[in-house]
């Protein structure tokens, strides 16, 4: 149960629209069916947040999310770190998920400059879907495998970004169980796919695939820290 004199900074219709923010993220790429919705519906309204209406959930547009947070500009560039997190989580940053980032980063009145910063190096520009020019059709896979900064850089450019995104501190109940829910416990194994026998793939652990895995995991244990400490909740279930 949640500490009867813990109180959120975010009223519900933020928390709904914000949660709408997120997942409108996690299903930018398009690769989602019934099923899937189904499950999310029934995770967001039982435990991440009871009481909102559900039940007409759709993506949210960046200009409603707009209206809704920028009243309150701390709830907005959290919002916005915590989508990035959504956008990285399993390792792959796909095009759809950076043009969705971007359109909310500007409706919001944010600075993009830390997105363009995960942009160059994340993946190459090139492969997905610069403007066409005339004449010519844009080919653009539907996402790149998030890659360290080569070992040869002198600076990490990807340091304002950890930065940034370690500021996002958790200050509402329903928000830190979706944390919970949305990264896994431990890093997921490393593998080998085969094939009759014969290894045609090698899949490193998302840890050594990922290079903002920690400040995933330091996300995690703050919720989880928020949730026992702050809220008294019983956080065994994650664990």
């Amino acid at each position: 149960m949640t500490s009867a004199t813990q109180q959120s900074p975010y009223t519900e219709a933020q928390v709904k629209a914000w949660l709408r923010g997120l997942l409108s993220i996690a299903w930018a790429d398009g690769n989602f069916d019934e099923d899937e919705k189904s499950l999310i519906h029934s995770m967001t309204d039982s435990e991440l947040a009871p009481g909102l209406d559900f039940e007409t959930f759709k993506p949210i547009e960046p200009s409603a999310l707009a209206e809704i947070l920028n009243p309150n500009p701390v709830a907005a560039e959290n919002f916005l770190r915590m989508a990035v997190m959504v956008a990285i989580a399993d390792g792959v940053y796909s095009a759809e998920e950076d043009r969705a980032l971007i359109a909310f980063c500007q409706a919001l009145e944010l600075d993009t400059a830390v997105l363009q910063s995960l942009q160059s190096t994340l993946y190459n520009l090139r492969q997905v879907g610069r403007e066409a020019q005339p004449g010519t059709t844009a080919a653009a896979p539907a996402a790149s495998p998030l890659t360290p900064p080569a070992a040869k850089e002198s600076l990490d450019p990807l340091k304002p970004a950890r930065e940034w995104l370690d500021q996002l501190d958790v200050e509402d109940p329903r928000l830190a169980r979706f944390i919970c829910k949305l990264v896994p416990p431990q890093c997921p194994f490393e593998r080998d796919v085969k094939l009759f026998g014969k290894k045609i793939v090698h899949i490193p652990p998302m840890c050594k695939l990922n290079p903002l895995y920690e400040q995933l995991v330091g996300l995690r244990f703050r919720a989880l820290s928020y949730l026992a400490d702050d809220c008294e909740e019983d956080v065994s279930a994650y664990i």
